[in-house]
């Protein structure tokens, strides 16, 4: 099974657009009528132990003209803090999403950057594979959502995802309470079951307090065995309702599985694009359209946080205003308002 942990867009979660809080919606709102994007993602560095095949963040598109990843500037030790305390006052985003790279890759960065980001009232979610095991400290800050990517069951994980494999894995995450995330590809649709079985391995770990799947989202041209039909994206929905009353830690509001079925047709279209900034690794280059970067086929997106907001923009406010218009007119006050 070809799967692998950026193409399949495990860099794509963002838990505050599956399900936020009355007043997050009113804070993000307020920084948008204000000019400024509530939501920050990081790729806090190019490095990462693993070289899983067809992995989108490596590939030359990613960045567009900047250039693979590998060769873009990195930052670490003291430069890195202060760069990124330095974005983070100057975004002052709600949520901020650490990504890779692998970011345990920088775990000594972390340590001193994660209480200071925290204290500053940011909401923060850290996304690994588990390569290497989690600071134990990490477990009792507040307001830190560390997310683990797992490609499917052991037989197809562990092959691609050595050394990150499911027993390191299990070792990595001791003592935590971390969510998993899954990224469905037409693979393990075909195979009967899988899903269940997926679900009931780690929802039988202590460790793990949600389970959270996306959709297997392409970019223009991909013609990979990954790349999911119409009617597989029926499927997967159906089952995954069926699941969340089998199995309580799968957290997929309806609001996202409905958001899956009705995917954005553009970036210019995607709330969660339209309120995200996303840098890369030296901290400046900016990674678009959105986090998938490239030429992504929003068509058939499964971000999990786009379908959310996805979902959220289609609601009619007293049954007549869609958010989505209030969104589009909070946006162009937001823009004249930075202009002026």
């Amino acid at each position: 099974m070809a799967v692998s942990p950026k193409k399949l867009g495990h860099r794509a979660i963002a838990g505050q657009g599956a399900r936020m809080k009355r007043s997050d919606v009113f804070r993000a709102w307020g920084k948008i009528l204000r000019g400024r994007k509530p939501f920050l993602s990081l790729e806090i560095t190019r490095e990462c132990p693993l070289r899983c095949p067809g992995c989108y963040a490596y590939e030359p598109e990613h960045l567009g003209a900047a250039g693979p990843l590998r060769q873009l500037a990195d930052l670490a030790n003291e430069a890195l803090i202060a760069g990124v305390l330095s974005l983070v006052r100057r975004f002052r985003p709600l949520h901020l999403s650490i990504v890779g790279g692998e970011p345990l890759v920088r775990y000594r960065e972390l340590d001193f950057l994660l209480p200071k980001i925290l204290g500053m009232g940011v909401e923060v979610q850290l996304v690994t594979s588990a390569v290497r095991r989690i600071p134990l400290p990490w477990r009792d800050l507040p307001n830190l959502h560390i997310v683990v990517s797992v490609d499917g069951l052991p037989p197809e994980h562990d092959v691609r995802r050595a050394p990150a494999t499911y027993e390191r894995i299990l070792k990595s995450i001791a003592g935590h309470r971390i969510i998993v995330h899954c990224t469905i590809t037409r693979q393990q649709v075909q195979r009967p079951g899988y899903f269940s079985e997926f679900a009931a391995f780690w929802s039988g770990q202590e460790e793990v307090r949600k389970i959270w799947f996306s959709l297997f989202t392409p970019q223009q041209g991909d013609h990979s065995a990954e790349r999911l039909s119409p009617q597989d994206r029926v499927t997967i929905v159906a089952a995954l309702a069926n699941l969340r009353a089998r199995f309580p830690k799968i957290d997929m509001p309806q609001a996202v599985l409905e958001g899956f079925l009705h995917p954005p047709a553009s970036p210019q279209e995607c709330v969660f694009a339209q309120t995200t900034a996303c840098l890369s690794a030296d901290l400046a280059t900016r990674v678009e359209p959105c986090q998938f970067g490239g030429d992504p086929v929003c068509a058939e997106c499964g971000c999990m946080a786009s379908a959310g907001f996805a979902s959220i923009a289609k609601y009619k406010l007293a049954g007549v205003v869609p958010v989505s218009g209030i969104f589009a007119f909070s946006k162009d006050i937001g823009r004249h308002f930075k202009a002026a």
